[in-house]
């Protein structure tokens, strides 16, 4: 009697849970689109990091990215922003990392900003500063010898998209990625192309605004 009571919830638990998998897997993901004078972004950002997409969400319709600046770009690696008009603030508070490893650092990625290791062993997110991923293509070498020295296992259809694309592989496993560009790839590369100093500043500041398309 008990372990057909046992059975039983167990079989009514696992429903629960392959229920509540399939729904949030059929959750509309929300897109938003930053724009600058270079053009817009439209990004998506993925339901799986939860926490991430709804302080994102937070953050936007509070307006705090509003005339903050893209602060840091490194041409063949990424353009970061979302520190305030100065670029070093954090408009919230650090975010639990959510490191999946379905999502990595391909061309168009959109990720979290971070303090080191050394100061951050849990590996928490800025509470606002993020970046996108313009990256490089990479060879089958290049991402095994990533690989070893990180520790990360690719599949197969994420190193197709490292050879074709390219991206910032040696960042897999160690930064939460939360969404992907969708459109506006070319503005990325614009803004990535402009004049920085010897800190990675542009020398004329690239201001954002961002809105949701969907709810």
């Amino acid at each position: 009697m008990h372990k057909k009571i046992f059975i039983f919830l167990v079989t009514v638990s696992l429903s629960t849970f392959l229920f509540a998998q399939e729904k949030n897997s059929n959750l509309k993901e929300t897109i938003v689109v930053v724009s600058t004078d270079l053009g817009d972004i439209k990004l998506k950002l993925y339901n799986e990091t939860a926490k991430h997409r709804d302080n994102f969400i937070s953050l936007v319709k509070e307006n705090k990215y509003d005339s903050s600046i893209f602060h840091r770009i490194i041409p063949q690696f990424m353009i970061q922003g979302g520190g305030g008009s100065n670029g070093g603030s954090d408009l919230a508070e650090t975010t639990e990392a959510e490191i999946l490893p379905k999502f990595v650092h391909t061309r168009g990625a959109l990720a979290a900003a971070r303090m080191g290791d050394n100061v951050n062993p849990e590996r928490r997110s800025s509470g606002s500063q993020f970046y996108i991923v313009q990256g490089r293509v990479f060879s089958a070498n290049d991402l095994d010898f990533i690989s070893s020295k990180t520790g990360f296992a690719y599949s197969e259809d994420q190193k197709q998209a490292y050879l074709k694309d390219g991206g910032a592989p040696h960042l897999d496993g160690a930064y939460t990625v939360f969404g992907q560009v969708i459109e506006g790839m070319e503005v990325v590369d614009k803004i990535a192309s402009q004049e920085r100093d010897q800190m990675d500043k542009p020398l004329k500041d690239i201001k954002m605004t961002v809105r949701i398309l969907n709810p």
